[in-house]
């Protein structure tokens, strides 16, 4: 893949199968506690490389939205991986206002950051600032981002093989020639990623579509609660909704509730919090199967690759996330309740092999 991506949100996918059966202010302050237990990092045996040796280094963190459960504990992880490193990072966030992400963007610039991670955006906002970043020798990482800007590192998650993981499941549990829903929104580099693996899939099983509504706001899960229970009520008679961000999956759920379609419609979301987890178990939740990352541990190594950037040791303009596909099947039987007994049950959420070396610290759950 290019050095591209549009917002939101790895090795090969962990096998499906397998896994089945088993501001517009800115701040240095970390985001709220979400439940997770603090992520301790392992010592670091080797020297550190310039500029890691002359002291702190100066980070910018640009966020396209630091709102929701998974997005929060990224921006844990990305904060508590720089201060391991000694970096003194500072975080914008424009609360999904895509015109402050690019002021935004041009403050870091002007920051004296050495190096800049921009955590999704619009390229048509954002990409005069990404080439003026580029053009003043500052290092910029970005993920979940469309840019063709040489020099620019990509990092992702793998969106369509995580897609269609839980597309997977889908079609087992509702079969072929189905009624369904979709709630999506297109400009979104992950949630376009997953659109063109929902398009295959509701060729390949004869799906019908009856209805496509979504919108990302600084709300997202609350806004979209109106939207799909209207559609509901013209199409109560989907048996499968797939929403492809758990912001959406979230106002999914609640809408399918409030119109007492859990015992008949399913949910099937993507991407993985506490909050996630805690929908997904609860009495009577449609929400059927997600796949995704541990977003804590995306965070730090979206930093480390920056660190590696930095340091002239990266050596690729990619880098990608693995990400497991999970059930709520699973979940029930392993009476998993949070990330931390997630972690300790899908081994393969942990990313502490990915964008390192002996000299970083390396922040790890």
């Amino acid at each position: 893949m290019s050095r591209t991506r549009v917002p939101l949100a790895a090795l090969s996918l962990a096998s499906a199968s397998a896994l089945l059966l088993a501001g517009c202010s800115q701040s240095t302050d970390a985001s709220k506690n979400t439940g997770d237990t603090a992520a301790s990092a392992s010592a670091a045996t080797g020297k550190k490389p310039a500029p890691f040796s002359k002291g702190k280094v100066k980070v910018a963190l640009v966020r396209q939205s630091g709102a929701g459960d998974y997005f929060e504990q990224w921006g844990n992880g990305a904060k508590a991986q720089a201060k391991a490193l000694s970096i003194d990072l500072t975080t914008y966030d424009a609360q999904a206002d895509n015109a402050k992400q690019a002021t935004d963007l041009s403050s870091a610039i002007n920051s004296g950051a050495q190096a800049i991670i921009i955590d999704h955006g619009f390229p048509a906002t954002i990409q005069p600032e990404i080439d003026k970043a580029v053009q003043k020798g500052i290092k910029v990482v970005v993920y979940d981002v469309e840019t063709k800007t040489k020099g620019v590192v990509s990092t992702e998650q793998d969106d369509a093989s995580m897609a269609q993981a839980v597309l997977d499941v889908m079609a087992k549990s509702v079969g072929k020639n189905a009624k369904v829903g979709y709630v999506n929104v297109a400009g979104y580099a992950a949630l376009d990623k997953r659109n063109t693996v929902w398009k295959k899939t509701l060729d390949a099983q004869g799906w019908t579509q009856e209805f496509k509504v979504g919108k990302v706001t600084d709300s997202t899960a609350t806004d979209n609660v109106p939207l799909v229970s209207a559609a509901l009520t013209q199409h109560s008679d989907v048996t499968g909704i797939f929403a492809p961000y758990d912001e959406l999956a979230k106002g999914t759920v609640l809408a399918v509730q409030n119109k007492k379609l859990q015992g008949k419609v399913k949910v099937f979301g993507a991407d993985v919090s506490n909050a996630d987890i805690q929908n997904m178990t609860a009495a009577n939740s449609p929400w059927a199967a997600t796949a995704g990352t541990d977003p804590s541990a995306v965070g730090a190594a979206v930093v480390r690759t920056a660190a590696l950037e930095l340091a002239g040791q990266l050596n690729k303009d990619t880098v990608s996330f693995p990400a497991v596909a999970i059930t709520q099947d699973f979940l029930r039987k392993n009476k998993i309740e949070n990330m931390d007994q997630l972690r300790e049950a899908l081994p393969a959420l942990n990313l502490s092999k990915v964008s390192t070396a002996d000299w970083i610290p390396n922040v790890a759950h």
